[in-house]
Parts: C-alpha cells; sequence; structure tokens
C-alpha cells in the first residue's frame, strides 16, 4: 500500500513543497490540504510544515491554530492518525494542545540555518520506527523561535514516559533538556524543529532525514484507514 499524506498549507507556508518532494521521493503520494479544508479523509498521515503561517503574528503558530483544518486534524490525531509537525508545524501543534510545552525565541535571539546532529532518543513513535536508539542524524534547523520550553512537571513527564523523540547533541537554540522533538502520550503526534524534508537526498548534505519520514511512511501505510467527518468552515 502507498501511504497518501496530507501537507497542509496555511498562507504564510514556505515549506509545503519541499514536505512533499520528500514523501513522492520516498514513495508515498502527497497532496497539498489548504488551511480551510475540513476533511482528511482519505489521509494515511498528515505533515504540517515549516514557515511562517499567518506571518507568526501575536506568537507562532497562535493564529493557525484556529484555522478550520486544524479541527480536522485533531480529529485525525485522535483517531490514531499519525500527525508530524516540522518547525513552524510544531509550533502550531503546541498552540492547539495536540503537544505539550512552547517555542521560544533562541538563546541569543539569533535565527539559525545550518545542519546539526541529532540524537534519537526512542524508536516507538511514528517518526522513529525505522531508526535505532542512539542513532546520531545530520539534519539541518532553519528558526529564530525554536527554543523548546515546558514546566517541570511536563518534563518530568516527558522523560518518564520516553515522549522525548530527538535531541540536540550540540544544543543550538536553548532548548531546555536539550529537546529538538516530542511525542503525544498515545506516540502518533509527533512534532520536532529540524527539517527532514531537507535531507533526503546526499546531494544537499545528507540523507539522513529518509530514516524519519520513511517511518512516518511505513507507519501510515500500515495503519487503519482513518475516517474523519468534515465539519462547517468557520466563517
Amino acid at each position: 500500500m502507498t501511504a497518501r499524506v496530507g501537507v497542509v498549507v496555511f498562507p504564510g507556508t514556505n515549506c509545503e513543497h519541499d514536505a512533499a518532494y520528500a514523501v513522492r521521493l520516498l514513495g508515498g503520494d502527497a497532496d497539498l490540504v489548504w488551511h480551510r479544508s475540513t476533511d482528511l479523509t482519505g489521509f494515511d498521515a498528515v505533515i504540517l510544515p515549516g514557515g511562517f503561517a499567518h506571518g507568526d503574528y501575536l506568537r507562532t503558530g497562535a493564529i493557525a491554530r484556529f484555522s478550520p483544518v486544524m479541527d480536522a486534524v485533531g480529529r485525525f490525531a485522535h483517531a490514531g492518525g499519525p500527525v508530524v509537525g516540522i518547525c513552524n508545524g510544531f509550533q502550531i501543534l503546541c498552540e492547539a494542545g495536540l503537544l505539550p510545552g512552547a517555542l521560544q525565541k533562541n538563546a541569543g535571539l539569533k535565527f539559525l540555518c545550518q545542519t546539526v546532529a541529532l540524537r534519537v532518543e526512542t524508536t516507538s513513535t511514528v517518526l522513529t520506527r525505522g531508526a535505532t536508539v542512539g542513532q546520531v542524524l545530520q539534519i539541518p534547523i532553519n528558526h529564530f523561535e525554536g527554543s523548546y520550553v515546558c514546566d517541570a512537571r511536563t518534563l518530568s513527564a516527558l522523560r518518564d514516559d520516553d515522549r522525548v523523540v530527538v535531541r540536540y547533541v550540540d544544543n543550538p537554540n536553548g532548548s531546555i533538556d536539550s529537546i529538538a522533538g516530542i511525542c503525544n502520550d498515545a506516540r502518533n503526534v509527533v512534532g520536532l524543529m529540524p527539517h527532514p524534508e531537507r535531507a533526503v537526498e546526499d546531494v544537499l548534505g545528507s540523507s539522513d532525514g529518509a530514516v524519519l519520514l520513511g517511518s512516518l511512511l511505513v507507519a501510515a501505510a500500515s495503519s487503519a484507514p482513518v475516517s474523519v467527518v468534515s465539519s462547517p468552515v468557520r466563517p
């Protein structure tokens, strides 16, 4: 079965074609989904890509969280569908309450665009099932508000429940506990700041992102079909 992936597009998203290209390169099907869509039926996985949704006004992801598609994303996730938020998509998942914590400005208040080393911390998520614990991946980052923060209780829960998915080997942005990505309790929703879709071909400097997105496609192809009932579009 070929996994069909919906790549959500908000006004200001700028990584949707990168994500769709990576999915297709790895053998999946990808379709762009406008943020006013209310139905994700027929998709096996959903990606919220990077960018500047709604210009990052108020704060990153704060407006996108109220886009009609996010109701559908929430239903899709609660039904067990694989959902991955990359960079701005991670911020949106946190704003929507699908993942805990928040992303704040990088330490030093500098925009970061570089390749970093990520260590895989768990392989029981839809994004890391094809990796090995301790595996180090070379994946680029591209963000200004990528420092993950949460309260002490949340951090303890993330650690105790093995929900820290990837950590920075050398923390570039001040994220608490060097966290680069986390998952939900059910392990089917993952958010991460680095961009695996920009590291799927060696010509780009690294193909390590294929380990992560390839895992997503395997998870999507093997999951039960998700039926998502549509709801009216908000005015």
